[in-house]
């Protein structure tokens, strides 16, 4: 409902929170934003010494669910509210005492928390911070690659002991470049087919580094040598179908040994919930390495649904493979199937109300077959 109101108002949404340290300056960021945003105030509401980590969380929280557009944050320092508000995934919070370093979070770093001292600065000198910070765009260029290498640290996650699988983000200048002709609604049936087939390709290419090799002698036009081969591991690919099939030609250039299966689902529109018609996997399949296709991972159900059935039918080393993912998706598959490694082309911010990625790329099946 926050949602759908925000689209209807064309108002921005702005989460303020602070504890007793940063309580002097919370009036004067409430009054900055009349007439300028929609304000969710997180408390805290008296000077009371209170944790500023629980509001921190509350605050960085309701800027990552997209509840709010931006947050800001206010303790002692601001550093402590900023080092916990960094600790929700999407959050680049930052601690901003002054004009310069407002201006500069911004057009460097893209901050979507700013964070203030009160027993630094005083309120009269919230609203030139705030400003700052607001009238200031994002330069992007060398700053977003720099971006989305700190994204694609906070959503790599290794389990020293192995018992947890990882989640990647491929931030290869390639793949994020073909990533943004995919998203646009202008690019054609054609294109958008062959670059899904090209992105899977350069993401298997990366996830498959670590395949086996053993040595093996060949005789050149010139002379013997000694040369390495794969060790003959088994792959399997899985697509989901429908959207999973514009993906499987491209990953099929690099490992054209590997198996293919599929399974069917759709998603209920009413429940959002998978609903499976078909599934066919090669009889080997508790033998091999799979990677089981799902171009965007929203709600998680159906990726989940089809990471199960391959299970079921003895699959043990899975690893999931999509284009574009919602943090709500990689939450449901990792609680799930936490063992699962997931790989992702780019991490979308949210899901809107109909369950579809923001930003995404739309209906990828209508999208590759032209059916809408």
């Amino acid at each position: 409902m926050i949602l759908k109101d925000r689209r209807e108002a064309r108002k921005m949404i702005v989460a303020i929170g602070c504890d007793h340290g940063g309580f002097v300056l919370k009036s004067a960021v409430g009054k900055f934003f009349e007439g300028r945003a929609e304000v969710l105030d997180l408390g805290v509401l008296t000077e009371t010494p209170v944790d500023y980590p629980d509001i921190a969380l509350a605050t960085a929280r309701t800027v990552s669910d997209g509840k709010a557009e931006i947050g800001v944050l206010m303790c002692g320092t601001g550093i402590g509210v900023s080092i916990t508000a960094n600790k929700v995934r999407g959050i680049r919070a930052g601690v901003c005492n002054d004009v310069e370093s407002a201006r500069l979070g911004k057009s460097h770093n893209n901050l979507n928390v700013l964070c203030m001292g009160g027993r630094v600065i005083s309120p009269g000198q919230v609203e030139p911070i705030l400003g700052a910070w607001l009238d200031t765009p994002f330069e992007g260029g060398r700053h977003l690659v720099r971006i989305n290498k700190i994204a694609a640290i906070e959503s790599s996650t290794f389990s020293m002991e192995g018992e947890e699988g990882r989640v990647v983000v491929f931030n290869h200048p390639l793949v994020q470049h073909k990533i943004g002709i995919i998203r646009d609604k202008n690019t054609s049936v054609k294109e958008f087919r062959e670059l899904v087939q090209e992105i899977a390709g350069l993401m298997v290419y990366e996830i498959t580094r670590n395949l086996s090799l053993t040595e093996i002698r060949v005789e050149t036009p010139v002379a013997p040598t000694t040369a390495r081969t794969l060790t003959g591991k088994k792959l399997a690919v899985v697509p989901v179908l429908r959207a999973g099939l514009g993906m499987v030609d491209g990953i099929l250039q690099l490992i054209p040994n590997a198996k293919v299966g599929h399974i069917g689902l759709y998603r209920n529109p009413e429940t959002l919930e998978p609903v499976e018609y078909y599934c066919k996997l090669p009889q080997d399949i508790g033998e091999r390495d799979i990677f089981v296709l799902d171009p965007m991972l929203a709600t998680g159900g159906s990726a989940s649904a089809a990471i199960s059935l391959v299970k079921k039918w003895g699959g043990q080393k899975i690893s999931l493979v999509c284009l574009i993912a919602a943090p709500e998706g990689i939450e449901k598959v990792r609680g799930v199937h936490p063992e699962v490694d997931i790989f992702i082309a780019a991490l979308d911010n949210r899901l809107n109300d109909h369950g579809y990625i923001v930003p995404g790329l739309g209906d990828a099946g209508d999208r590759l077959f032209g059916t809408k």
